[in-house]
């Protein structure tokens, strides 16, 4: 049998960590996109312009780091918002 009683801190727990994530979001927002604006502006300067092409890797590094926090973050404050919401 289970016993679906509700643990007596558990909402103070859940307030908790919903603080927690909100103060992390600029964090987990702004900090890739400013990592992959740097290895784009790096490649651009020395790759692109001078010719170099041992840089295309950080180009490349830069689009998977931007491709992913734009797939993941999404979701993730589209799910911050709803459970702001109620």
């Amino acid at each position: 049998m289970s016993n679906k009683k509700s643990e007596p801190g558990k909402g103070r727990n859940n307030t908790r960590l919903m603080r927690l994530e909100l103060w992390f979001v600029p964090l987990l927002i702004i900090l890739p996109i400013v990592v992959s604006i740097f290895l784009i502006r790096d490649w651009f300067y020395r790759g692109f312009s001078l010719g170099i092409s041992t840089y295309d890797g950080e180009l490349f590094l830069a689009i998977i780091i931007l491709i992913g926090n734009i797939v993941f973050d999404v979701p993730f404050l589209k799910s911050l918002i709803s459970i702001r919401e109620k």
